[in-house]
């Protein structure tokens, strides 16, 4: 089924003009949400606010919103005060400047959208779609919606323009926040690494060779218990006992496993060092599951 405009936009840079429809890229239905239920009569049961001072239920006509700037101690805003400050919507997106797609760090990216031209936009869309292209860059721009600004990017996929909405800089928190260890390295332990990474290498990564297991699991469940069957809910596995493991050795068993299921697989004798492999790695892959 062909996808549906959620909105329309005009994106520009310089004196350029394009207007564009606007869709979602990711699907919200595809996600299993359950009900909260009443355990004794099976009713949905419904939300309400509890003050905490009085003990009473407080119906949304007598809530107002108020920012904690102390311990117990809020400011309050009316809706028409917090309105007021919200973004007005723009219906548009201006690219500021391009910038390297490679720069733009994936801990950035947010909600992405797909980008159509609307009627008339055909050819400076396309141009767009090329150039970003062939210049491996990215536009950076501005775009407002649902009285919020968002920082956004443009860049292609394939002939489809794509929205990629970006965290900004004070929402995400710095890698070097992290404390890591930083233990020594010897020369052989990488260099086994580095055969282990390139005996699993592919060519590029391939979103439908991995699936939703989780999903499949809930969906089958739901469909038992909707037909009146019994499920059966497994022992949780006792914890592991943190045996130390010698790190050379998970290394060599783990190049001798992977150059095993290759030649049951391919019917190939063992190789003397391993190679980069482009085609068989999803036959490799199925066959360590076995």
């Amino acid at each position: 089924m062909a996808a549906r405009s959620i909105g329309s936009l005009t994106v520009s840079f310089g004196l350029v003009a394009i207007p564009v429809k606007l869709f979602t890229a990711t699907q919200s239905g595809n996600t299993i949400s359950f009900n909260l239920l009443h355990k004794t009569c099976g009713s949905r049961l419904k939300q309400q606010y509890l003050c905490q001072k009085e003990g009473v239920v407080v119906e949304r006509d007598d809530m107002v919103k108020g920012y904690e700037f102390a311990k117990d101690q809020y400011v309050r805003f009316t809706p028409e005060e917090i309105k007021a400050l919200e973004e007005v919507g723009t219906h548009a997106v201006e690219i500021s400047e391009f910038v390297p797609i490679e720069s733009v760090d994936p801990v950035f990216y947010d909600k992405t959208y797909y980008l159509a031209p609307d009627k008339g936009a055909a050819k400076p869309y396309a141009l767009l779609v090329e150039a970003l292209r062939q210049a491996g860059r990215c536009g950076v721009g501005r775009w407002a919606a649902r009285g919020k600004g968002y920082l956004v990017i443009l860049r292609p996929i394939g002939d489809v323009l794509a929205m990629q909405q970006l965290h900004y800089a004070a929402d995400v928190r710095r890698a070097s926040e992290v404390e890591v260890p930083k233990p020594e390295v010897k020369p052989a332990e990488l260099k086994l690494a580095q055969q282990l990474i390139e005996q699993q290498t592919g060519a590029r990564f391939d979103p439908d060779a991995y699936q939703d297991q989780v999903h499949a699991r809930l969906e089958a469940e739901i469909q038992k218990k909707v037909e009146g069957k019994e499920i059966s809910v497994a022992e949780p596995a006792p914890a592991g006992e943190g045996k130390v493991i010698d790190l050379m050795e998970a290394l060599r068993a783990s190049l001798e496993r992977g150059e095993k299921a290759r030649t049951q697989v391919s019917g190939l004798g063992p190789r003397k060092a391993p190679k980069r492999i482009e085609e068989p790695v999803k036959s490799v892959r199925k066959a360590t599951r076995r």
